[in-house]
Formats: structure tokens, C-alpha cells, sequence
């Protein structure tokens, strides 16, 4: 993917924030697994797999911890 869609960290809020961890950590997944099939036939399996979802959420968390500092924790 040659594709530029993350032109900064910086973002207006902390829902923005939080947000935008959330796309950083879908795109992470489809650059790691670029086949929507695959994705598609494994989702059944994470779905219900508390480990796996916590395992997500780290992930996601890790993110809006980036972001936030990026942003300064939203200090002005």
C-alpha cells in the first residue's frame, strides 16, 4: 500500500483521538492480513474469543496513548 492517509497525530479532541486509534488499528490489520477473504473467515473466531478482543483493545489502547501524546494530552 502506497496509499498516504495519515498526514498527522494531531487532532482536534480526545474522541477525535480515540477515534483515529481505532482506524490506526484497523488499517494495522489490513496491512498485516490484505486478503478481505481470509479476514472475513477468521472473524468468527476472534469474535468470541475474550482473549483475542483484549488482545484488540491493547492494541487500540496503545494507539490513543500515542495519539494523546502526540496532542499533548489535549492540553492548551
Amino acid at each position: 500500500m502506497t496509499d498516504t492517509w495519515l498526514a498527522t497525530l494531531i487532532t482536534d479532541s480526545p474522541q477525535a483521538g480515540f477515534e483515529l486509534a481505532l482506524v490506526l488499528s484497523r488499517r494495522g490489520v489490513k496491512y498485516t492480513q490484505p486478503d478481505a477473504a481470509v479476514l472475513q473467515k477468521l472473524r468468527p473466531e476472534y469474535a468470541e474469543d475474550p482473549e483475542a478482543l483484549i488482545a484488540a483493545s491493547q492494541v487500540v489502547a496503545i494507539n490513543f496513548q500515542t495519539i494523546a501524546a502526540a496532542n499533548n494530552y489535549w492540553r492548551k
